[in-house]
């Protein structure tokens, strides 16, 4: 990874797996971790899994929704250590083959505020990967346009998510 002239880091897309009959996920940097929980629906993928070792985060649950382009996170925090969002949205590119999906984050991210707010994230990120290679044009358009069409119906559903995709049709349950 390297800094742009406008201090951006460079770096490729970040890809994970996710093997259902393993109950594993493989993260970017191709740690292993256990999964407690698959759940494969019409609508996607639910996943949940301990954070082991982590100073401030202690849980998270996942909802990949291909039909949205989404991975929809909520996260469990230590005590002390809350942060001010209740759902972390990254845009990705979702594909899956027999038990194993894979995720390929394009750089763009949301914190939703439920009944709050939602702001966008990174989009620095995302041009510097298009001037450096690492996305191509039509990829980082996709991106874009998911992106906001994600913030338009959260907005138009009161800043929720959650509420927003149900109207879609899609159903995200947590634990």
């Amino acid at each position: 990874m390297t800094a742009s002239a406008t201090g951006t880091h460079i770096h490729p897309p970040k890809i994970e797996y996710f093997d259902l009959d393993a109950k594993s996920n493989t993260d970017p940097k191709g740690h292993l971790r256990g999964v407690e929980e698959f759940r494969l629906t019409r609508h996607g993928l639910y996943m949940s899994r301990p954070v082991a070792g982590h100073p401030r985060l202690a849980h998270f649950e996942s909802w990949f929704l291909p039909a949205h382009g989404l991975r929809v996170t909520r996260q469990s925090w230590h005590p002390g250590h809350e942060p001010d969002y209740d759902l972390y949205v990254d845009i990705v590119e979702i594909t899956s083959g027999g038990s194993v999906w894979k995720t390929v984050d394009l750089y763009l991210d949301l914190l939703v505020r439920t009944g709050r707010g939602v702001t966008v994230l990174d989009t620095d990120e995302l041009l510097t990967a298009v001037t450096a290679g690492y996305v191509r044009p039509d990829r980082a358009r996709w991106a874009f346009e998911t992106v906001y069409r994600a913030v338009d119906g959260i907005a138009a559903h009161g800043h929720d998510a959650v509420r927003w995709l149900a109207a879609c049709g899609t159903v995200t349950t947590w634990r």
